[in-house]
């Protein structure tokens, strides 16, 4: 099981030229792809009460837009190098430095995995209680668990190359097309969107709240677009390929939400969501954004397998097999939702250590490599926990700003100023 030779995921193994084959069509469609889902619909409903249609999308607009600027360029990163997030982790933080963050983004996405197996299970379970009844087969939780964790899976071991090309590319893009024009045609003919439009939230939540739940959505994809980016051709494919698609994408489902929740689901509640979103088109469109959430859980597996890569000389694909099996087994036996707060602590560690990241790579180093890879880099360390302290003060003493933005733009400014003569120390990618 140990690595004889590399696989060509591997995590610290430049991509060869020839392997480099993405373009800026399988970039758009992968992130328009990862932009649609459950949980994209989900972050809509819970912005509708607060801030009504008009205040959401441009809270949808502005979180999108900002955080898909950022993730972009952390996409350039995987372009120029080759490696993966956790590979070019290490450009920054050196080699030892950046095991810590390879072990949080493994116990981020295993949880993150089996949450989008749950989400996938309980929608299936309800489009088959809806369409054959409550005692059907079609109505249970674990055929569906296993079903999903079994696609994931094996999505996740063929790798991305694989997946792109022969499915998002081919069709895929074309049946997500179809399902949002479907939901949006239906909203449409079926709400009164200018009184929508008019009516006010009830102030619950602040416009820069919804900017930070907003803009978390795009920068939870930073600890894995380089998995992805490195099979590109090029930077300027990776950045417009994933700015258009993510932006395109996730504002139109996200807004969708919003209206679906105002309009039809009053309540707020995730199931009324659901039941609403069933009711357009015989749950046809539903049911096909279900079908692209696979693409999700196959992400966040695929992603876990090269972080793991970096700890351990196993093969990605092999190590996707087993986290495959694993974010199944947490779906069927674990009650996730107490997890949640965990994933979200988890997930704030990331905004921070790419702003690290983003000003090593494209203003102390110039993207250039550095001459040499240190076991730790203490300056971006420093830095990067300094970031950490400062999201959770923000977030606990004025939520009210949103922590996302700030800690970013801290952490990177302040690895600038500790570390600035690493700058010379570099050679041509």
């Amino acid at each position: 099981m140990t690595m004889t030779t590399p696989s060509q995921f591997s995590p610290d193994h430049p991509v060869p030229t020839h392997q480099r084959i993405f373009g800026a069509r399988d970039l758009f469609s992968l992130w328009f792809s990862l932009g649609i889902g459950l949980m994209v619909l989900q972050v809509g409903a819970m912005l509708a009460p607060g801030l009504g249609l008009a205040s959401a999308v441009l809270a949808i607009a502005l979180g999108t837009g900002v955080g898909v600027l950022l993730l972009g360029a952390a996409g350039v990163i995987g372009s120029d190098t080759g490696l993966s997030a956790m590979g070019t982790l290490k450009l920054s933080l050196g080699s030892h430095g950046a095991r810590l963050p390879a072990v949080l983004n493994l116990l981020q996405l295993v949880g993150w995995g089996a949450f989008e197996i749950i989400v996938m299970r309980d929608a299936a379970s309800l489009l088959g209680a809806r369409a054959f009844g409550e005692g059907s087969a079609w109505n249970s939780p674990m055929l569906w668990t296993l079903c999903f964790g079994a696609l994931a899976t094996l999505l996740a071991v063929s790798g991305p190359l694989a997946f792109v090309r022969k499915v998002l590319r081919a069709w895929g893009i074309w049946v997500l097309l179809g399902a949002c024009l479907w939901l949006t045609w239906n909203l449409f003919a079926k709400a009164d969107l200018a009184e929508l439009w008019g009516r006010a939230g009830d102030g619950s939540m602040s416009l820069a709240v919804g900017f930070d739940i907003v803009i978390a959505m795009p920068l939870s994809w930073l600890p894995l677009i380089a998995d992805y980016s490195r099979f590109a051709r090029n930077g300027k494919h990776v950045f417009g390929g994933t700015v258009l698609g993510y932006f395109i994408g996730n504002t139109w489902l996200m807004s969708l939400g919003v209206a679906y929740t105002l309009a039809f689901a009053a309540s707020g509640e995730v199931n009324a969501l659901l039941l609403a979103l069933a009711g357009a088109g015989m749950g046809i469109p539903l049911l096909l954004i279900l079908l692209d959430e696979s693409e999700k859980a196959f992400a966040d597996i695929h992603s876990a397998a090269v972080s793991t890569g970096v700890l351990v000389p196993v093969k990605v694909e092999h190590l996707a097999l087993g986290i495959g099996v694993l974010c199944t087994l947490i779906a069927l036996l674990a009650p996730l939702a107490q997890y949640e707060n965990f994933l979200l602590l988890i997930g704030s560690v990331f905004a921070p250590l790419f702003g690290v990241v983003l000003m090593d790579h494209y203003v102390i180093r110039r993207r250039r490599l550095p001459a040499q890879v240190g076991g730790l880099h203490w300056q971006a360390l420093v830095a990067w926990f300094a970031g950490v302290g400062a999201y959770h003060l923000i977030a606990a003493n004025a939520p009210e700003l949103g922590a996302t933005l700030p800690a970013l733009l801290l952490a990177g400014v302040l690895h600038g100023l500790l570390s600035f003569s690493r700058g010379r120390e570099t050679v041509q990618a």
